[in-house]
């Protein structure tokens, strides 16, 4: 029994081995191996609206608002005092010499709270009667903007030149305004924007006389004693911050700015 027993496990265990060796010898899919992520992949984003329409107004409200944000600088250039005051500025250092003193930063930010300064009654009439009621819903969007285009319109004709306004309604093709209302404000806005550049350039102008006569006399001075290879600036720019200090010249300057807008 125990000679028959061994045989019995001896074959059970023979037939395990070969049914072992059977499986393995199976050929296995090849499977690549994995590569580390793609560092470039995005990742999957849906975007779906409520209800079943989805809520476009809310969405072009959101549009209007952003793209009002993108041309937010181009509306403080074009349609406020900005353009005039840093202009100015700038004839102002190149007229003292004084290369980068003071700093464009400095120049653009007095240049914009001076903007401010000057449009504050501007914007305050904007607000009471365009934002103000529209917020509160007595008024539609179409009304608020037309309140609201009215004292910025205002502020432009006050200081734009009718040969500059008469240069883009001819060259625009239409008909002779009656009123300051049949001008459309495409056209009033470069208008308006030429005639600052011409008023900042006289002005500009006019800061140069007192300098220019002062580099004149340096540089005669300098030629008289036989210095003909210092260079005038040099000598001069002292001379040119002293006098602008001592007359005061940044409250001058900043006055007459202010009160060529009044």
């Amino acid at each position: 029994m125990n000679r028959r027993a061994l045989i019995a496990a001896l074959f059970g265990a023979a037939t395990l081995l070969i049914c072992a060796g059977a499986a393995l010898a199976q050929p296995v899919p090849f499977a690549p191996p994995a590569g580390p992520p793609d560092p470039f992949a995005l990742p999957q984003v849906s975007l779906s609206m409520g209800g079943e329409g989805g809520d476009w107004v809310g969405v072009l409200r959101i549009l209007a608002l952003l793209t009002v944000m993108t041309l937010a600088p181009g509306i403080l250039l074009t349609m406020t005092s900005f353009t005039r005051i840093v202009i100015v500025f700038s004839f102002l250092r190149q007229a003292l010499g004084t290369q980068q003193s003071p700093p464009n930063q400095v120049l653009v930010a007095l240049a914009l709270f001076l903007s401010v300064f000057i449009m504050s009654p501007v914007w305050s009439k904007v607000h009471t009667e365009s934002i103000q009621p529209y917020v509160a819903g007595t008024i539609s969007q179409d009304v608020a903007l037309d309140r609201a285009l009215a004292p910025v319109r205002s502020f432009m004709f006050q200081h734009t030149r009718q040969k500059d306004l008469a240069l883009f309604i001819k060259t625009s093709g239409d008909d002779r305004p009656r009123t300051r209302r049949d001008v459309g404000t495409m056209q009033l806005i470069p208008a308006f924007v030429l005639s600052e550049l011409k008023t900042a350039f006289q002005m500009g102008f006019m800061l140069y006389i007192p300098f220019l006569v002062l580099d004149m006399v340096v540089a005669s001075i300098l030629m008289a004693m036989g210095m003909m290879m210092l260079p005038p600036i040099l000598i001069s720019l002292p001379f040119k911050v002293m006098l602008f200090v001592l007359v005061d010249g940044w409250n001058l300057l900043v006055g007459s700015l202010v009160q060529s807008f009044a």
